[in-house]
């Protein structure tokens, strides 16, 4: 598996998906630039997501502000280390804390290693990301396309991208989860920049920032 590591990655996949599906090419045109957009595999990455789950950028920001000001470095050891009251402090939800200290516990037994997934088939990864428990398939697949890079990944139940989707394709209504899935499936094996570029030409319809950060 060569993970998106580069703009030359993304270039490449473009002109993949061009090829194999007539429709993107109109897609791309409009989309303007795809952002490579990656950090770096690892808890704090991981915990990023967690902490983006189901709240807005601005109140998602303001945690993470929170947390790594009182936990730092963010790692597994030092967020044990500062219990629930620290936890509460930053603004974390009991759900979030319950799958932080999960994630925490799971590196430190060596029973998740997060950048070992980096190199893991998608489907074995997400299943072992989603054995945690609170991590749901999207955050698995957030934290698989922006930190381990792979290429292959399609959140089919980010909403941005349903919309993204039905806009370009002219749809009446956007696909659901599995029907989005099914569509991404021709886009294979690239369905990590198809997912960058609906985000990127759903930002260009829209005029703002819609994926994960």
């Amino acid at each position: 598996m060569q993970p998106i590591n580069s703009e030359s990655d993304i270039a490449r996949g473009l002109q993949a998906l061009r090829r194999c599906d007539s429709r993107l090419g109109a897609v791309i045109d409009e989309s303007g630039p795809v952002p490579l957009r990656r950090s770096r595999p690892g808890f704090e990455s991981l915990a990023s997501i967690v902490v983006s789950q189901q709240v807005s950028k601005q109140s998602a920001d303001a945690i993470w502000g929170r947390l790594t000001t009182l936990i730092d470095p963010l790692q597994p050891e030092p967020f044990l280390a500062g219990g629930p009251d620290i936890w509460r402090k930053a603004g974390l939800s009991r759900p979030k804390q319950r799958t932080l200290v999960a994630v925490s516990e799971g590196v430190l037994s060596g029973d998740l290693d997060l950048d070992q997934l980096c190199r893991v088939d998608g489907e074995a990864a997400i299943g072992r990301l989603t054995a945690v428990k609170g991590i749901g398939p999207w955050t698995a697949e957030i934290y698989l396309l922006f930190s381990a890079g792979h290429p292959d990944i399609f959140p089919g139940g980010d909403i941005a991208l349903q919309n993204a989707v039905a806009d370009a394709f002219g749809m009446a209504e956007r696909p659901s989860d599995g029907e989005l899935r099914v569509i991404a499936e021709s886009w294979s094996p690239w369905r990590g920049v198809a997912a960058r570029l609906f985000w990127a030409f759903y930002a260009a319809r829209r005029g703002r920032m819609v994926a994960p950060q």
